[in-house]
């Protein structure tokens, strides 16, 4: 489907045929809300919004939040606006810097600046990224953000989720725009590919396929996932929670595990055969790379506005991926 189909709509996903963006889709419609999706397909999947086509309250158009008419049209057809579009994944951001720029401040920009004129309650995605190198940990929505060298692309990423958040709070004071935003955490669940770098659906992938599970760097560093389900809840309560304009929100879980321990639980859950082997950063990605050690969220804010967070465990989570027959590619 090339162009909008004209009619009133409850709520705009961008990003929506992603793996968070089909999710919400899903859980918007099981609430009665008519849905539009603007998506470029560049990391989404028509194939994640098989549940969501046959539903006469949903419909998307092919294109890019980079297209500000486009996104104008998109955000007057729309009563809310859930804004996710943006470059996924470390290999990603790493191998194409200029788009994961460009997507993440130029759509958000367009994104803002429709919905603004328009008064849309709006929630933009933003990640934990944004905390950096921050030793701080756990992190909190007003703890200081600490980025790397210019000279290290992964840090492009977090920077440029900065200034959206920058551009968000902006819209907020300046304009009266009704904007939140959501710091996620590693988000993860059933249709996640780890096509672009994210490590659970790979460890998965691999285990199923009796590859070698490969850990990247010495397997020390820790992480917090949280399950797709879970975090869509945060942000449909957030969104009807008025306390939470104007304020970043971080959304994730607080259970934190090595990414070694990650691949040992994988390789158990799975009962498979496969070796863990350890490969260093400069074999898996650009010299440039850096990593942080520690990435745990304070969630004290989210379950002060919504009233609980995500409680899954990553044990339970990795039984419901499997479960669910939609195994990671």
């Amino acid at each position: 489907m090339g162009n909008l189909k004209i009619r009133s709509y409850d709520c705009l996903v961008t990003g929506g045929a992603g793996f968070i963006g089909s999710h919400v889709c899903e859980a918007l419609l099981a609430k009665g809300n008519s849905v539009l999706v603007v998506d470029d397909l560049s990391t989404g999947n028509l194939a994640n919004l098989e549940g969501c086509v046959s539903n006469p309250e949903f419909s998307y158009t092919i294109g890019s939040v980079c297209d500000e008419s486009l996104v104008a049209e998109a955000v007057d057809l729309c009563g809310t606006v859930i804004h996710l579009a943006a470059a996924v994944g470390v290999e990603t951001i790493i191998r194409h810097p200029v788009e994961t720029i460009a997507v993440n401040v130029r759509g958000t920009e367009n994104v803002l600046h429709a919905a603004g004129k328009k008064g849309r309650r709006t929630f933009i995605a933003s990640t934990s990224e944004v905390y950096g190198k921050s030793e701080a940990v756990p992190f909190d929505e007003e703890g200081d953000l600490v980025f790397g060298a210019t000279s290290r692309s992964r840090w492009s990423y977090a920077c440029s989720k900065t200034i959206d958040e920058f551009l968000a709070l902006a819209y907020a004071k300046d304009r009266g725009l009704p904007v939140t935003i959501g710091r996620l955490f590693n988000t993860v669940g059933p249709r996640q590919s780890g096509r672009y770098g994210m490590v659970l659906p790979r460890f998965i992938r691999q285990a199923l396929a009796g590859d070698p599970i490969t850990v990247y760097g010495d397997g020390t560093q820790t992480r917090c996932f949280s399950l797709v389900y879970e975090v869509v809840d945060c942000i449909l309560a957030l969104l009807d929670t008025p306390g939470s304009i104007g304020l970043a929100v971080n959304i994730g879980s607080t259970e934190e595990i090595s990414i070694m321990d990650l691949a040992r639980l994988v390789r158990e859950k799975t009962e498979s055969r496969s070796e863990i082997r350890i490969v260093p950063y400069d074999e898996a990605y650009p010299k440039d790379f850096e990593d942080m050690q520690r990435r745990v969220p304070d969630v004290t804010r989210l379950r002060e506005l919504v009233g609980f967070v995500p409680g899954a465990g990553i044990s339970e989570i990795i039984d419901r991926i499997l479960a669910s027959g939609r195994h990671p590619s």
